[in-house]
């Protein structure tokens, strides 16, 4: 055999191995699809994986995906349309007033930081969108209070929203942190007295509803609000998160809730249901990573949102 031929030989499983590699990774590579659109290919998972997890959040709100005109709205189960991105350029007090889907999930809620330090205006979880919220748990007071159950845990009976297991996963955080406190009991103190969950107010310095007033946050012993951003110095910051329990935080986390001190505005005695933050913190912190749009979210528990999803903004 000639060295020609011996150098063709060789050079044969090197373009068969090559297709195979294309192939595969063309089954397992659903977003790089030709949307046929002015979005980027990018701009587009992320919206899909917001979707997601707002779909296992919160089931049975959102029943389909209108998807025109470079617009992509909600549709709920009520009939109403809400907007994801309104595309407007807006300054953090914009968002903190007028958020859209894409505002509320654009930070990613750092679950993996025990105890960051907050860059100025890092607030994942604090910028709402209302529209959101007033779709699935009501505006009214008279409609949200029909939704709180009382809760019984270790520390008292607290009244926390009854919708999405946000009382259920209440329950058991309390439950737990009850059992921590009980081995560990020099971290009683920053448990109790524990200052309420629900309460129909505004937050203070705007004009919108506080999640307390939905019934899904919790506020701990606030020691005279030395926890508070409003009435202490930044510069103690790293202080206060150093000597907060670890294991109170990663409690509330594990069941789905969020904690204040994580923000730049913070509020340490705080807790929030926020689960879909959680989700996205868990499966799509590390975009460049996955494989497929939809990441490690188990299919074989979430089929029928990730078709909904992929029927919805694929090419027609």
């Amino acid at each position: 055999m000639s060295d020609k031929k011996q150098v063709y030989v060789r050079k044969i499983p090197n373009i068969f191995y090559a297709l195979v590699i294309l192939f595969s990774f063309s089954l397992i590579s659903w977003n790089l699809t030709t949307f046929g659109n002015s979005l980027s290919n990018e701009y587009i998972k992320t919206a899909m994986q917001d979707i997601l997890v707002l779909m296992i959040a919160y089931p049975e709100t959102i029943k389909g995906i209108e998807y025109k005109n470079n617009r992509i709205y909600l549709i709920m189960q009520s009939g109403n349309k809400i907007l994801y991105d309104d595309m407007e350029a807006k300054t953090f007090k914009d968002k903190l007033l007028n958020a859209d889907v894409q505002d509320m999930l654009e930070q990613i809620y750092p679950i993996d930081q025990p105890k960051i330090t907050p860059v100025e205006n890092f607030e994942p979880g604090r910028i709402r969108c209302y529209d959101f919220f007033y779709e699935i748990y009501g505006k009214s007071e008279e409609v949200i209070k029909k939704q709180l159950v009382k809760v019984k845990t270790p520390f008292g009976k607290f009244l926390f929203n009854g919708k999405y297991q946000a009382s259920s996963q209440f329950e058991k955080a309390m439950n737990e942190i009850h059992g921590i406190t009980q081995k560990q009991p020099e971290i009683l103190k920053f448990v109790v007295p524990i200052k309420g969950t629900y309460i129909h107010r505004s937050i203070k310095g705007l004009d919108k509803l506080s999640t307390h007033a939905f019934g899904i946050a919790i506020d701990l012993n606030d020691k005279n609000n030395k926890y508070y951003w409003y009435n202490n110095s930044r510069k103690q910051l790293p202080n206060l998160l150093k000597d907060y329990p670890e294991s109170i935080v990663e409690t509330f986390e594990k069941y789905g809730f969020i904690w204040g001190g994580k923000w730049w505005h913070y509020d340490l005695m705080h807790f929030e249901y926020r689960p879909e933050l959680i989700l996205k913190a868990k499966y799509f912190s590390k975009p460049d990573t996955l494989k497929i749009w939809y990441g490690e979210v188990p299919y074989e528990l979430y089929s029928k949102y990730i078709k909904i999803i992929e029927n919805a903004f694929k090419k027609r």
